[in-house]
C-alpha cells in the first residue's frame, strides 16, 4: 500500500478551508490586488484581480439564488473553456449549489441526457450553437427553468444573459446583503460541489457525485506537494467539463497564482508564447502533436538544419540518460550541449513562452518516448494519473523526483494498492460519493472506501505507479498471448507523425491488426511533398502512397514489439474518427467497442 507525504502535508490537509466557496473567498481576502485571470479580449488579453473577480461572483451567485436554486440543487455549465466558465462555476459553488459539467462537444441528445439525468434546474450556454441544443430538446427538460448565455441571443424569458443575472443577483442583494455570505457559511465540507459525467468509453456516461471536500482536498495536496507558488503563471486550455481542468482551478483557489485562460486548442502556442507561463496542465495528444510538427519541419528544411537537429537530440538524450540514472557528464559532453541548446533547444523552449519549468500530462497515458524526447530538450513532462471518480489528482510524478513511464507516487493523503489482478485501487479524500441515481454501478467499483479504477498497474521499489493498460482493454489473441492495445497505440503515436488515431485490434484473433486514421492537419503537407497536392482526406487515404507510408511506420513499430503484438494487417479509414459520429468522447478517448463493432466487416476482411 502507498501513500505519500511532504512538507506539513497533514497539516496543510487537516486545515484546509472546509468548501470551494470557503476557499475562494478566503483566496479573495489574501489576494484582493493580484491579478487572478488573464483572458483574451479580441485582440488583446485582460486582467483581472481577485477582487474584481469576487465582485462578480457575489452578484452571480445571488442572481441563481433570485431564481430560487437551493443548495446542493444542479446547475449546468455547458461552455467551452473561457473566463466565464470560472465565473459560473464559483457563483455556483458559492450559492451552495452544485455545477453539472457539460462538454460543448456533446450532441444535443447527449447534453439532454445529462442535464436531465443531473436535474438542473438552470444553464449556463455558452453562444447560440449550445442554446440551440437545449432549444431542441427542451421538451425532454421539465426541469430547466432558465438558461443563462455568455454570448448568445436573449429572448427576455427562458433565456438571459450574465448581465441580466447580475442585475437580478444586485437587486436581492440590496435587500439580502449577506445572502451569498449566509449560503457559503451553511455549506458543508461534505455538501454536493459538482456532478462531472465520465466519458462515456463504455456505454452512457455517468454523472460522479464530488463533494466540496473532495476539491478542497486537491488543492491542498497540490498545495502540500511545494511545486507551485503564488508568483507562478499558468496558462489553462484544459476542458473545464474534465476533472484534470477542475483540479487546476482548485490549485490555483489554495495557492494563489495567475491563470491565463482561453479554451481554443488551436491558438495553444500562440497564447503560450504571448503569456509565457511557468506551467501549464495538458494532454498527451498535445505533446505528441508537437512532437510530430516538430519533426515534420525538420524534415522538410533537410540539409545542413537536419543534421544539426539529429546531432542536438543525439547529445540531448545522452544527457538526459546520464542526468536520470544519477551520474556526472563529461565536460565535453556538457560543452556539446550547450552548443546544441543555443543553437536547437532554446528556440523549442521560447515556442512555448520560454519560462516554462515543467508540463503536467494527464487524462490518458503519455509515450515514455515523448516525455524522454522532451527531457532531452530540457522541457520536463511530470505525468499524472487519476479519474474523475477520484477528483482526478491521485498520483503525479514530481519535479525533484521522477520517472518517466510512470505516473509517479501517490498524492499526499491518497492510497494507492494493487488486487491480486494487478487492478489499481485508490482511496483517499478525492474518492467519489457515487454515480448519480446508480446505487448498483456505485457498489460495483468502490469497496469499503476503496475505488476500483479498471486500471491495471504496477508499482516499484520506490513507490512509483506504472499503468499498464485498462482491465477492459486488454484482449488475449487465439494463440493465449495476452496483448496491451493502449501501449501499442501509444508507441505508434510517437513513432508516426502523420497517425490520427489506432485501435489495435485481435481479441480472440490469430493476430493483431489496427484501424489507422490519419492526422487531417498534418497530412496535406505530407501530400504535397508526395504527388498528391489538392488530393482530398479521402483520396490521400486510399492511395497507395499513404500505405506504403503507413506501412514502413508499423514496421518500426513492430520491430520493438512481441512478435504476438506485432500489427500484420492494418486498414486506412477514409475519415478521421469524430465526436459526432459518437466514436470518440469529448474528452478525446476513442471509444474502443464502437469503432470496432461499426468496422467490423473491415476487420474480417483483415482474418479471411
Amino acid at each position: 500500500m502507498l501513500m505519500v507525504t511532504t512538507r506539513n502535508a497533514e497539516a496543510i490537509i487537516a486545515n484546509r478551508p472546509g468548501t470551494v466557496g470557503r476557499m475562494f473567498f478566503d483566496r479573495v481576502e489574501v489576494s484582493r490586488d493580484r491579478d487572478a485571470y488573464t483572458y483574451p479580449e479580441g485582440e488583446t488579453w485582460e486582467s483581472v484581480t481577485w477582487g474584481e473577480v469576487a465582485d462578480h461572483v457575489v452578484k452571480l451567485s445571488a442572481g441563481l439564488i433570485a431564481l430560487g436554486v437551493r443548495p446542493e440543487q444542479r446547475v449546468a455549465i455547458d461552455s467551452g473553456t473561457r473566463y466565464e466558465w470560472v465565473l459560473a462555476d464559483l457563483a455556483i459553488m458559492s450559492a451552495g449549489a452544485a455545477t453539472t459539467t457539460v462538454y460543448p462537444s456533446s450532441r444535443p441528445e447527449d447534453v439532454a441526457f445529462i442535464i436531465a439525468d443531473s436535474d438542473s434546474h438552470v444553464a449556463f450556454a455558452a453562444d447560440d450553437e449550445q442554446v440551440a441544443k437545449l432549444r431542441e430538446r427542451r421538451a425532454d427538460l421539465p426541469a430547466l427553468s432558465k438558461v443563462v448565455t455568455f454570448d448568445g441571443t436573449t429572448d427576455g424569458d427562458w433565456v438571459i444573459n450574465l448581465q441580466d443575472l447580475e442585475a437580478l443577483g444586485t437587486a436581492l442583494l440590496a435587500e439580502q446583503p449577506n445572502v451569498v455570505r449566509d449560503r457559503v457559511d451553511s455549506t458543508g465540507p461534505a455538501s454536493l460541489a459538482t456532478v462531472m459525467y465520465t466519458s462515456g468509453t463504455t456505454g452512457r456516461p455517468k454523472g460522479v457525485r464530488l463533494r466540496h471536500s473532495s476539491w478542497t482536498y486537491e488543492g491542498a495536496a497540490v498545495d502540500a506537494l511545494d511545486i507551485l507558488s503564488i508568483d507562478d503563471v499558468q496558462f489553462l486550455w484544459l476542458p473545464l467539463a474534465h476533472s484534470f481542468g477542475k483540479v487546476l482551478l482548485t490549485a490555483q483557489l489554495a495557492i494563489g497564482f495567475s491563470t491565463a485562460i482561453d479554451g481554443r486548442v488551436e491558438k495553444i502556442v500562440e497564447n503560450m508564447a504571448v503569456v509565457r507561463p511557468t506551467f501549464m496542465g495538458a494532454a498527451p495528444r498535445i505533446f505528441e502533436k508537437a512532437h510530430a510538427r516538430i519533426h515534420r519541419m525538420t524534415a522538410e528544411a533537410g540539409g545542413v538544419k537536419k543534421k544539426i537537429f539529429d546531432r542536438a537530440f543525439a547529445v540531448g538524450k545522452e544527457v538526459s540518460r546520464r542526468r536520470l540514472a544519477g551520474e556526472k557528464v563529461p565536460p565535453h559532453l556538457a560543452a556539446q550541449y550547450r552548443i546544441f541548446d543555443r543553437l536547437v533547444f532554446a528556440k523549442i523552449r521560447d515556442r512555448f513562452g520560454g519560462r516554462v519549468r515543467f508540463f503536467v500530462s494527464g487524462a490518458a497515458a503519455l509515450n515514455r518516448e515523448i516525455a524522454e524526447w522532451f527531457h532531452a530538450a530540457d522541457i520536463l513532462i511530470l505525468e499524472g494519473y487519476g479519474l474523475t471518480e477520484t477528483s482526478a489528482g491521485s498520483c503525479l510524478n514530481l519535479p525533484s523526483h521522477y520517472k518517466f513511464g510512470t505516473v509517479g507516487p501517490p498524492l499526499p493523503g491518497t492510497e494507492v494498492k494493487l488486487a491480486d489482478d494487478g487492478e489499481v485501487l485508490i482511496k483517499g479524500p478525492g474518492v467519489m460519493d457515487a454515480y448519480h441515481n446508480q446505487a448498483v454501478a456505485t457498489d460495483d467499483v468502490v469497496d469499503d472506501g476503496w475505488l476500483h479504477t479498471g486500471d491495471i498497474g504496477e508499482v516499484d521499489a520506490d513507490g512509483f505507479l506504472r499503468i499498464t493498460d485498462r482491465k477492459k482493454d486488454l484482449f488475449k489473441t487465439s494463440g493465449g498471448k495476452y496483448v496491451a492495445p493502449q501501449s501499442i497505440e501509444a508507441q505508434f503515436k510517437a513513432v508516426c507523425p502523420y497517425v490520427g488515431q489506432i485501435v489495435v485490434h485481435g481479441n480472440e484473433r490469430n493476430f493483431c491488426s489496427a484501424i489507422v486514421t490519419l492526422d487531417p492537419e498534418s497530412i496535406d503537407v505530407w501530400a504535397a511533398r508526395n504527388g498528391l497536392a489538392g488530393s482530398s482526406y479521402s483520396e490521400i487515404a486510399g492511395s497507395d502512397q499513404a500505405r506504403e507510408m503507413v506501412q514502413g511506420y508499423v514496421d518500426q513499430l513492430n520491430a520493438r514489439l512481441n512478435r504476438w503484438e506485432t500489427i500484420k494487417r492494418f486498414i486506412i479509414l477514409d475519415h478521421d474518427l469524430s465526436v459526432e459520429e459518437g466514436e470518440i468522447t469529448p474528452s478525446m478517448k476513442v471509444k474502443r467497442r464502437v469503432v470496432e463493432d461499426r468496422y467490423r466487416d473491415e476487420l474480417d476482411t483483415l482474418y479471411r
